[in-house]
């Protein structure tokens, strides 16, 4: 019998991906269900296909054990906190994603970018300023910003995405400092820095690490302490490492700091109830996108062909041995 394979992410816009799962087995499209909806039906399938910028399924324990046949996970992301990983390590379903997909994930700069993006729309206030000539105003005074050849940026975490983010920033011309303490950095145009000094020094200050235990909620009413009033933090990595409440408080006590996002804290299960989302659509210090770092033409084909030829090859050696 052919694998049956659940997809809950939109795929059919991204050019190979449908394709390719069609050749594995028999596929079903969910492009925006509901975990509702996911339970009654995971029964029947042995793979599931998602990816967790869209969707509004946490792969729970209940989730898991609805599956009476499901053999795998396939996410198209290099995160998996939207999975219950031991879960799935207690069922003995097997969790495929682009983690350790180094060769892939380096073609892929997408999300980068986008944190410098956010950045560069926080800094010139660009936002607030198009809501404003949609007002019908035309003043610039409420919306004179910065430019980065005179700030301290400074960057934590130097993985892939970190160390990518630091060299936009360096040929524009800003002072660059790094936190990482699993790295060592050979960039003389880069100041390696504890994060004491990184949060004391640094205008703006860019997130790219994994969700750990030790990262988890990291930056906290004690991190916030050691900042610049004016700090404006941008965060492209996950939004559960931020503690949402201490930032609402900090940004309440200083005006002019700004906060641009791509992700919030429990995003999955939490998003449209999010204090943070809620707050921040009567302000103007916050700037909000839809977990969009990693939509890119390019990496959606990029990431989710990857993901699919994975699974292709992990359903394919299953039916081989058996």
């Amino acid at each position: 019998m052919k694998p049956r394979i659940l997809v809950i992410t939109p795929v059919r816009h991204i050019q190979g991906v449908a394709e390719t799962l069609e050749t594995i087995g028999d596929v079903t499209y969910l492009d925006d269900p509901s975990s509702d909806d996911v339970s009654r039906r995971i029964g029947e399938y042995d793979a599931l296909y998602t990816n967790p910028n869209k969707s509004n399924v946490f792969i729970s324990r209940g989730l898991i054990s609805a599956g009476a046949r499901l053999q795998v996970v396939c996410t198209a992301s290099t995160g998996t906190n939207h999975i219950d990983l031991e879960a799935t390590a207690d069922r003995g379903v097997t969790v495929l994603s682009l983690t350790e997909e180094r060769e892939v994930i380096n073609r892929i700069t997408s999300t980068a970018e986008h944190a410098f993006a956010l950045m560069m729309a926080a800094l010139r206030r660009i936002v607030p300023g198009w809501d404003s000539v949609k007002r019908g105003e035309w003043d610039y005074l409420p919306y004179v910003g910065r430019q980065l050849n005179a700030l301290t940026v400074g960057v934590v975490g130097y993985g892939r995405l970190g160390s990518l983010f630091a060299g936009y920033c360096k040929a524009f011309g800003s002072r660059v400092l790094v936190h990482d303490p699993y790295k060592e950095i050979d960039d003389p145009a880069l100041l390696q820095v504890g994060l004491s000094d990184l949060l004391t020094e640094s205008d703006v200050i860019s997130l790219h690490v994994h969700v750990t235990p030790e990262t988890l909620g990291m930056v906290d009413r004690g991190w916030f302490a050691g900042v610049k009033p004016d700090l404006v933090l941008v965060n492209t990595s996950r939004g559960d490492i931020c503690e949402e409440e201490s930032l609402i408080e900090f940004l309440e006590a200083h005006p002019r700091a700004l906060y641009a996002t791509d992700v919030l804290a429990s995003e999955t299960t939490e998003k449209f109830t999010s204090r943070l989302r809620a707050w921040a659509v009567e302000r103007d210090q916050v700037l909000i996108t839809p977990h969009i770092g990693g939509m890119t033409v390019e990496a959606q084909e990029i990431a989710y062909n990857h993901a699919a030829r994975m699974l292709k090859e992990f359903l394919g050696s299953r039916v081989a041995t058996s």
